[in-house]
């Protein structure tokens, strides 16, 4: 048999019990012949009272701090793992993201995985030992620990199965796949068995809890195997592929809301080339991620643009905006942190002309003002107001049949 990679969420770890019972599924894959290395989160809401902890500390600390305050988390899960396995009688070893080489640039709180040299992980499967691994986080070139951002460790996990050549990669957690859409707002919401890689992606973009976006582009570019299941139960999890084998029955797979997105408006810019790159590349300097972007009609010399960024890059991305606006001689800058994007997905959409009427039809049934709207070849966007997130989402799982 070959590599199995599997990553345990935090929920699946939240405590001894929870971790006993983890070691429990780690024996039984080991079983059967296969080499094992597990991937950890940190246990239950370990992150964020690590985040509330630095907060009453300091309201803006030193980035390499932070990094360094949050990894530990995911240590501590590794490390009591390995010793319910070693209890059960099985050999196991903790590492650290740095210890498993992990190597990312030298970007704090949103690293990216540059390589792995995986030499130690091998060694330590020849010896028959199960490697577990600190997940969300690296060493940058300086040796200094970096963190890879929320659903780090999703990330973490299908780079080192694509790295271990692995034949399969299982990311647990406290649902039983990939679902039509969160079944906490749709109790009608269906698993789906299996899904598109590409269509996977979007509804990660598009605020899908379930994977982080750059694992699934990850497995993506490297055709790995990969499957969403749950740690609380034995049923099948969605499997996510290369493309679907058969025909689309319908021309939506699912329906995702981003409940964190804020919007950012910059009025009466002046009419001239050159002007959205210097807004636009003043954010990315900062690492700030802008999403839907909307430059209004031209009235006279002077344009509006919005566009949308994470509600928690939201104080830095205003900062910034200010300072381009003054010296553009923009009118003003204005912004909301009360909004959502709902979006539906489907492979299906690319050949089904008047999705987006429908989906535009359903909001206003449902009194959803929509503010902003963005398209690709498999998706439709809308910037609505948060608070009707939840009633968006459930007329547009009922308007395409999702719960049949």
């Amino acid at each position: 048999m070959g590599i199995i990679v599997q990553k345990y969420g935090g929920t699946s770890l939240a405590n001894p019990e929870r971790i006993k019972s983890v070691a429990g599924r780690v024996i039984e894959t080991k079983k059967r012949g296969n080499d094992v290395v597990v991937v950890v989160s940190a246990m239950g809401d370990t992150t964020d009272e690590l985040i509330s902890l630095y907060k009453k500390i300091s309201d803006n600390p030193s980035e390499r701090e932070r990094d360094m305050l949050l990894s530990t988390g995911e240590q501590v899960s590794c490390a009591l793992l390995s010793m319910a396995i070693h209890s059960r009688g099985y050999k196991a070893l903790s590492f650290t993201g740095a210890q498993a080489g992990i190597i990312t640039d030298g970007v704090y709180s949103k690293a990216r995985i540059l390589q792995i040299n995986s030499r130690k992980i091998l060694k330590e499967l020849k010896k028959n030992k199960v490697v577990i691994i600190a997940g969300f986080q690296g060493v940058n070139i300086n040796s200094e620990i970096t963190t890879l951002g929320r659903g780090g460790s999703d990330t973490t996990a299908v780079v080192l199965a694509a790295g271990l050549k692995a034949e399969l990669c299982e990311i647990y957690t406290d649902v039983e796949g990939v679902f039509t859409t969160d079944p906490r707002i749709v109790t009608g919401a269906k698993k789906l068995k299996s899904i598109s890689y590409d269509e996977m992606l979007e509804l990660a973009s598009l605020g899908a809890k379930v994977l982080h976006p750059r694992a699934v582009e990850c497995a993506k570019e490297y055709k790995l195997p990969l499957v969403v299941r749950s740690s609380f139960s034995r049923k099948e999890g969605t499997v996510i592929l290369p493309k679907e084998s058969i025909e689309k029955e319908r021309p939506v797979t699912g329906i995702a809301c981003d409940k964190s997105a804020a919007k950012i408006s910059i009025l009466s810019v002046p009419d001239r080339p050159g002007v959205a790159a210097q807004l636009f590349s003043n954010l990315a300097k900062s690492n700030i991620n802008v999403d839907m972007i909307i430059q209004n009609i031209r009235r006279g010399r002077v344009n509006d643009i919005s566009f949308t960024v994470s509600r928690e890059d939201l104080k830095r991305a205003v900062e910034i905006t200010k300072r381009v606006a003054k010296k553009l001689k923009a009118d003003e800058v204005l912004f909301d942190r009360n909004a959502a994007k709902v979006s539906i997905v489907g492979a299906g959409m690319t050949s089904r002309p008047g999705v987006a009427s429908e989906m535009f039809h359903a909001l206003a049934r449902a009194g959803v003002n929509i503010d902003m709207i963005s398209t690709s070849e498999i998706k439709v966007s809308c910037l609505i107001e948060a608070k009707d997130s939840d009633k968006a989402v459930r007329s547009l799982h009922k308007r395409f049949g999702l719960s049949k």
